[in-house]
């Protein structure tokens, strides 16, 4: 069948043959190029920006958070003249703990019904000369404190310089606890957190909700528990985890209404807490390179842990204990007894399973007594996914193994104690304090005096709902950020974790001065240059200086008084022992003329 134009194939010929010499440029025009190759300029750029920030792609000399750690040094015993000078400064740490808990008696935070010491002619004097006990108490705070840092000479050298001759563990073991010994058996000081503990723990034993009822609705305004609960706290509910209140419910039925058994009994938990903490410091240490003694030094032998988790009776004690105890066994498991600078090479077989296991759950019930310890199982998945390889696989196998131990344990907690999970509703309860030492709570609380100075007036609380989650934003970016360095590579778990704890403490809406230990502590195990140690040295010490013993509300003229006695009476004991003790660091270096080898790692 023709087609009815005849020249239909020479049409199509030409076309084709003219689209041949003239071909159709599809390339787009620039205009069109210019606003896509921006768009991909700016991808680009925003992912090595953020690639950058969470530490991808730096390299591990430029991280610097690495700064603060140096394997250290075998170091020579003390030789005998320092001997002696250790054994005085022994005695004077000894010496001050015994004056704070015979003060303890008068001006320690002792319970407003059924005081042993009420009434009492010769005991009872230290309660009626309030001012001269402050003294009492002011002068043993500052002697255990000065001879602290007289130890650190021969743990750490001065402000964390190097040591020429370390004391050994047996001498540190025994020292401290010859100065825990005092304070273990003196009333409780700087704080009165144990009587409310006391109070919802018998809440808990009523049948009652602790997470629901306060003490003052729970037991009454007549009890004597809550007669010792601070009012601030009488309305609120309990802010601690299941396991915490179980044991705490525990203690209720052996003691009952008997405050100072209830307060022994917690008083013994929390000794336990620092058992745990003696136990797994050096474990630690060791595996970050680090004198075993310098880290006990600083982490155990610590004012803040005999004045406030000893003395004060808080339950930080047992979390920290259960914490690093648990970050030690997951640490054998995957780390073996392999030093953190290599790869482990042994095979994870059935004992690193049941160490993970075992640790993970210690790790957990430490959560459930605070849940802010549950950050540690963050870095144990990091090093654990980079134990078995790189990529996004292992990682999420290790979430899945950890997350299933961690709801498994807590689930387990929440419904045989029968407390449920109302502590999740009541982790803010704190938030009511506005704390000094909290940074975004003392910006929030600055701006809103300078707006009352200005006639603005008083937008404290509007400041402070945006500084804190400004605050709580820039804490966790941080923490996500070494939780990446732990998965790198670049950062131990044990120094990436005590950073991320520093970075929530500093940032954290309430800061109690027992809180800085929550990042002291696992620091101790780690970070070694002066960077740390110094600000931390001082740190400890003004913190455990300045803070009043709670016993009672003192005059100002009282304080004035007793600290003036106090700054007389040390200084007048430094210019008598200057060439007793060790004040001045003695010149000149170690016997041994070749650098000895750095500490080894043992699981």
């Amino acid at each position: 069948m023709s087609h009815p134009n005849p020249d239909w194939r020479r049409g199509r010929g030409e076309l084709s043959r003219s689209a041949t010499k003239h071909p159709v440029d599809a390339r787009p025009s620039p205009a069109t190029l210019y606003p896509v190759a921006v768009l991909e300029d700016m991808r680009r750029r925003s992912i090595e920006v953020s690639r950058r920030a969470l530490g991808l792609d730096v390299p591990p000399a430029d991280h610097t958070i690495a700064v603060l750690h140096t394997n250290e040094s075998e170091a020579p015993g003390l030789d005998a003249r320092e001997t002696v000078q250790f054994r005085r400064i022994r005695l004077l740490g000894a010496t001050g703990a015994v004056l704070m808990a015979i003060s303890a008696l008068g001006v320690g935070a002792q319970p407003v019904h059924q005081n042993p010491v009420s009434g009492m002619r010769v005991v009872g004097l230290f309660a009626r000369a309030a001012t001269p006990t402050l003294a009492m108490c002011m002068i043993g705070t500052v002697a255990v404190v000065l001879a602290w840092l007289l130890l650190g000479r021969y743990a750490v050298g001065g402000f964390g310089g190097t040591v020429r001759h370390r004391l050994s563990r047996s001498q540190l073991d025994r020292t401290l606890l010859l100065w825990i010994v005092p304070l273990s058996i003196a009333p409780p000081m700087f704080s009165n957190d144990v009587y409310s503990y006391l109070a919802q723990s018998q809440i808990a034993e009523r049948g009652m909700d602790p997470y629901v009822v306060g003490p003052a609705e729970g037991l009454g305004l007549a009890n004597v528990l809550t007669n010792n609960v601070p009012n601030i706290w009488r309305d609120t509910p309990a802010p601690y985890g299941p396991l915490f209140l179980w044991m705490g419910r525990g203690i209720a039925q052996l003691t009952g209404d008997n405050i100072i058994a209830g307060v022994w009994v917690h008083r013994l938990l929390e000794l336990g807490g620092v058992a745990l903490i003696v136990w797994a410091l050096p474990r630690l240490s060791r595996r970050c390179g680090v004198a075993p003694v310098s880290a006990l030094w600083l982490g155990a032998a610590n004012p803040l842990v005999l004045f406030h988790l000893v003395g004060g009776v808080h339950n930080d004690a047992l979390m920290l204990g259960l914490m690093l105890a648990g970050l030690e066994f997951c640490l054998r498991a995957i780390h073996g007894s392999e030093t953190p600078s290599t790869e482990p090479t042994h095979p994870f077989g059935r004992r690193e399973w049941a160490l993970l296991i075992f640790g993970a759950v210690v790790i957990t019930l430490s959560s459930s007594i605070k849940f802010t310890s549950i950050l540690v199982l963050g870095f144990v998945g990091m090093a654990l996914a980079r134990r078995w390889g790189r990529g996004l696989g292992p990682l999420l196998k290790s979430a899945a193994v950890l997350g299933i131990i961690a709801v498994a344990t807590t689930l387990f907690v929440s419904f045989a104690s029968g407390l449920g999970f109302g502590w999740i509703y009541t982790l803010n309860t704190a938030g009511a304090v506005r704390s000094w030492m909290s940074l975004p709570t003392a910006v929030g609380v600055i701006t809103g005096f300078g707006g009352v100075l200005l006639g603005l007036g008083d937008h404290t609380t509007a400041v402070l709902s945006i500084t804190r989650p400004i605050a709580g934003s820039v804490a966790a970016f941080l923490s996500l950020r070494m939780l990446v360095a732990t998965w790198t590579g670049r950062l131990h778990p044990v120094g990436a974790l005590g950073v991320s704890l520093a970075a929530i403490v500093l940032l954290f809406p309430v800061v109690q001065p027992w809180y800085l230990l929550w990042a002291i502590v696992p620091l101790a195990a780690w970070a070694t240059t002066r960077a740390f140690r110094g600000p931390a040295i001082v740190l400890s010490a003004v913190v455990g200086i300045i803070l009043m013993p709670r016993g009672a509300d003192f005059g100002v003229f009282q304080i004035i008084e007793a600290a003036s006695a106090t700054v007389i009476i040390g200084v007048g004991f430094i210019l008598l022992t200057r060439n007793l003790l060790p004040w001045r660091e003695r010149t000149g270096v170690s016997a041994s003329s070749q650098p000895p080898a750095a500490y080894g790692v043992t699981s």
